[in-house]
C-alpha cells in the first residue's frame, strides 16, 4: 500500500522527512508555535504526532530526561476532554519516547487494557500523523478488527504481540534491533525442548572431559543422534569441527561451544541469489500432507498483504478431502484472494486458470498449493512436474520459488522427503514447521548440511506471528546459551 511505503520514506530520513511533516501540519492547522531545532530522534516522533499550541493550563514541553506516557484516556463519555487535548498529550510522549517501534506502541496502549474506540481512535491518529490516506489506515485496523474478532481477543495483553509483529512487517522494521531482540526471545521459546535436551547433554559432557579425545568426540556423537541430526550429518559435522579445532590449536573443552557455534553459523549461511522476478511473483508450496502446509501458505499471504501486496491464495490440492475448503476459510480469515476448482480437478488446470486470474486482476503473489499425495495412480513427482511446466508457460519465469514445508517433529523422515522433493523439482527453500513441539530439533541442522537449502522460515506456534524468518546465527546462539 501506498500508505505504508511512506511510513518507510519517514523512518529513513527523520532529520529532513520528519520535520518537514511537522511543519507541513502546523502550517495547515494554523497552529502558532516555535518548533525548536530537534534531534533525529524527536524528528522522527515529531512526524508521528501534529504539535499543539501552548496554553496557560497545558504549558509548552520541554525537554526532559525522564520518559513520558501518554496520557490517562478519561473513563466515561461525560468526563472526556476535547480531541486536541488527548491529541497534545499523545504527540508530547511520542516524541520524547525512544523511536522504537515497541516504544511508540507503549505509548498508544498506556491505559488501554481492552480494544475499544480509544485504542483505534489512537492508532488512527498515528497513522493519520505518518501521512497516511485515511481509507489505507481504516483498512490496516479494519483487518486487525477483523482479526480480533475471529480470534475472540479482548485484552490487550492478549493481541499485543500480533499487534506489534503486523506493524513491524506494514513498516518493514523486522531488521530494527528492539524487534530483532523480540523474535530472538521467540525463537529461543520455540526450540526450547530441543535446547533442554541438546545443551544439558553438551554441558555434561564437557564436565566429564578435560580435553577433546576420542571418547569426547564419540559421546558428541551420540549427542547428535539423539537430536536427530542422523549418521550421514553426525558424520560430517564431527569432521568439520574435529579440523576447526585442529586450525585453532585447542583440545580445550571449553572452547568446544565457541567452535560448534561457528560451525553451524558457517553450514547455515547460504550464497546470494537473485530475488528480483518479473511480476507477479508465483510460489508454489510443496509437501507431504499433515506437515502444517496449508496454515504455512495462510501464514505466508498474512505476512506478504501486511508488507502491501496483493496475493492470491490457489487450492491446487484438489484430491485431499475437505482441503480446499481450509484454504478457502484461511483465505476470507486473512483478506487474500482465492481460486479453486471442484474437487477432483486437474492439478495442473487449477494452476493455469488461478495464474490467469492472477495476471488479469493485478496480483503481486500467488501462492499455489500442490497435493501431498494424489489419490489416483498418477505419479506425485509428475504431477508437480506438470503444473511447473503448465504455470511457466503462462507466465515466463514461473514459478519463481518452489518452497517445500517439512514437519521438524518427524526427524528423519523430513530428510527423505526433502531428499525426494529436491530431486524430482528443485526445491528453492525450505519452511521447518512445529519446531516448537520437538526435542529433536537437530533436524534442522542435517537439512541444511546435507542439501545446502535456505531455511527461510520456522514455525514456532499456531498464530500468524508464529512463523518466522530463520536467521543461522540467531539459531545458533539461541540453542547454546
Amino acid at each position: 500500500m501506498a500508505f505504508f511505503s511512506k511510513i518507510k520514506k519517514l523512518w529513513q530520513s527523520p532529520d529532513e522527512v520528519a520535520r518537514q511533516a511537522v511543519e507541513e501540519y502546523v502550517q495547515e492547522k494554523g497552529i502558532d508555535v516555535d518548533l525548536p531545532e530537534a534531534a533525529p530522534e524527536a524528528a522522527e516522533q515529531a512526524a508521528a504526532e501534529p504539535v499543539a499550541a501552548p496554553t496557560p493550563e497545558t504549558p509548552a514541553a520541554e525537554p526532559v530526561s525522564e520518559p513520558v506516557t501518554a496520557p490517562e484516556a478519561p473513563a466515561s463519555e461525560g468526563e472526556q476532554a476535547a480531541p486536541e487535548d488527548w491529541q497534545k498529550g499523545l504527540v508530547l510522549a511520542l516524541r520524547q519516547a525512544e523511536p522504537k517501534l515497541s516504544e511508540w506502541l507503549s505509548v498508544i496502549l498506556k491505559d488501554i487494557d481492552v480494544a475499544d474506540d480509544r485504542l483505534w481512535e489512537r492508532l488512527a491518529f498515528l497513522f493519520e500523523c505518518l501521512g497516511a490516506p485515511k481509507d489505507e489506515a481504516q483498512d490496516f485496523i479494519s483487518r486487525f478488527k477483523d482479526w480480533l474478532d475471529d480470534m475472540g481477543y479482548e485484552a490487550v495483553e492478549e493481541f499485543r504481540s500480533e499487534l506489534q509483529y503486523r506493524l513491524a512487517l506494514a513498516l518493514d522494521l523486522e531488521d530494527e534491533e528492539d524487534e530483532r531482540d523480540r523474535l530472538f526471545l521467540k525463537l529461543s521459546e520455540g526450540i526450547s525442548k530441543t535446547k533442554e535436551t541438546l545443551t544439558k547433554h553438551i554441558d555434561s559432557m564437557l564436565a566429564s572431559h578435560d580435553t577433546m579425545d576420542n571418547d569426547f568426540w564419540e559421546e558428541f556423537e551420540e549427542i547428535l543422534i539423539m537430536a536427530d541430526v542422523g549418521m550421514e550429518a553426525a558424520n560430517q559435522l564431527m569432521e568439520s569441527l574435529k579440523a576447526r579445532a585442529r586450525k585453532a590449536g585447542t583440545t580445550n573443552p571449553e572452547d568446544f561451544k565457541d567452535i560448534l557455534r561457528e560451525e553451524l553459523e558457517e553450514i547455515f549461511r547460504t550464497p546470494p541469489r537473485i530475488t528480483a522476478v518479473n511480476p507477479p511473483e508465483v510460489v508454489m508450496m510443496i509437501g507431504v500432507n499433515g506437515v502444517g502446509k496449508t496454515t504455512t501458505i495462510a501464514k505466508l499471504a498474512h505476512r506478504a498483504q501486511m508488507q502491501g501486496r496483493k496475493v492470491l491464495i490457489a487450492a491446487g490440492d484438489t484430491f485431499r478431502a475437505a482441503a480446499i475448503e481450509q484454504l478457502e476459510v484461511w483465505a476470507g480469515r486473512i483478506g487474500a484472494g482465492f481460486f479453486a476448482k471442484e474437487a477432483g480437478s486437474d492439478p495442473a488446470a487449477v494452476a493455469y486458470e488461478a495464474m490467469d486470474k492472477c495476471i488479469s486482476e493485478g496480483y503481486d503473489l500467488l501462492l499455489l498449493d500442490t497435493a501431498g499425495r494424489l489419490h489416483t495412480k498418477a505419479n506425485l513427482m509428475e504431477e508437480l512436474e506438470k503444473i511447473k511446466r503448465v504455470v511457466g508457460k503462462k507466465h515466463e519465469g514461473a514459478p519463481h520459488r518452489s518452497v517445500l514445508v517439512i514437519d521438524a517433529t518427524t526427524g528423519q523422515n523430513a530428510l527423505s522427503q526433502t531428499k525426494l522433493f529436491h530431486k524430482a523439482c528443485s526445491v528453492d527453500e525450505i519452511i521447518l514447521t512445529k519446531l516448537d513441539g520437538t526435542a529433536k530439533g537437530g533436524v534442522v541442522v542435517a537439512v541444511a548440511q546435507q542439501f545446502g537449502l535456505p531455511i527461510t522460515f520456522v514455525g514456532l506456534g499456531e498464530k500468524m506471528e508464529d512463523l518466522r524468518p530463520f536467521n543461522g546465527e540467531d539459531f545458533a546462539k539461541a540453542l547454546l546459551t
